[in-house]
C-alpha cells in the first residue's frame, strides 16, 4: 500500500502483486523520496491525472513537462483494465515505443467516465479482449477509459480518496494541460 499526499488530501493506493516490476519500482522510488515535490503536471478532466516527472520539481509555470524520468524504462506488464482509480504507468506512444515499455517514474490515475456497455464491448472486440461481466459492469457503473486497455500497464488502484482525483481533474489548466496552480505530491509506502 502507498499514500499519495496532495493539498486536497491523501489517496491510498493498493499496488498489485501481479505487476512486480512496476510495484517494486514504485516502492523503490517512493522510499528514495523521488516523487516528493513532483507535480501532477498533466490533467485531462474525464480522462486522467498524470505525475511523476522529476523535471516538475520547482518548474516555472511555462516549462513544458512530461519528458523526465529516472533514466530507464520498465518492461510492460499489461493485463488489467483502466477502471476509475486505476494507477497506470505512462509511456511513449506506439511509434516510438512498439514494445509498450513504461516510463520509469511517470504514472497516471484514471478518472474516466461511465461507459455504455455496448461501447465497451465494441472496444473489447476490436482489441480482442474477453472481459468478465464484472469488469463490463464496473465500466458501466463506476467508469474508466477502456480504450487504454492492453496498451498501458495498470499496477495499482486508489482504494481511498477517489474524490481527490476529481478535485485535481477539475483544476483550471494551461494549454499544455498543466494545472495553473501547482499540485505537488508526496508519496510514501505504508506497508
Amino acid at each position: 500500500m502507498a499514500e499519495i499526499e496532495t493539498k486536497y488530501g491523501v489517496m491510498k493506493v493498493k499496488l498489485y502483486n501481479d505487476t512486480p516490476k512496476h510495484r517494486d519500482n514504485f516502492i523503490k522510488l517512493a522510499n528514495e523520496g523521488f516523487y516528493d515535490g513532483t507535480l501532477f503536471h498533466r490533467v485531462i478532466k474525464g480522462f486522467m491525472i498524470q505525475g511523476g516527472d522529476p523535471d516538475s520539481k520547482g518548474a516555472p509555470a511555462d516549462k513544458f513537462l512530461g519528458q523526465g524520468g529516472p533514466g530507464y524504462t520498465l518492461d510492460a506488464e499489461i493485463g488489467r483494465p483502466h477502471i476509475y482509480g486505476a494507477l497506470s504507468a505512462a509511456r511513449l506512444g506506439d511509434t516510438q515505443n512498439p514494445e509498450k515499455k513504461s516510463s520509469g517514474s511517470q504514472f497516471f490515475i484514471v478518472q474516466g467516465t461511465k461507459q455504455n456497455a455496448a461501447k465497451v464491448k465494441s472496444t473489447t472486440l476490436f482489441k480482442k479482449i474477453n472481459y468478465p461481466e464484472e469488469t463490463l459492469k464496473l465500466y458501466e457503473e463506476v467508469g474508466g477509459t477502456p480504450n487504454l486497455d492492453m496498451d498501458y500497464t495498470v499496477f495499482g488502484e486508489v482504494v481511498e480518496g477517489l474524490d481527490i482525483i476529481d478535485q485535481i481533474a477539475n483544476e483550471p489548466i494551461n494549454p499544455q494541460k498543466r494545472p495553473k496552480d501547482d499540485i505537488e505530491m508526496k508519496v510514501r509506502i505504508i506497508n
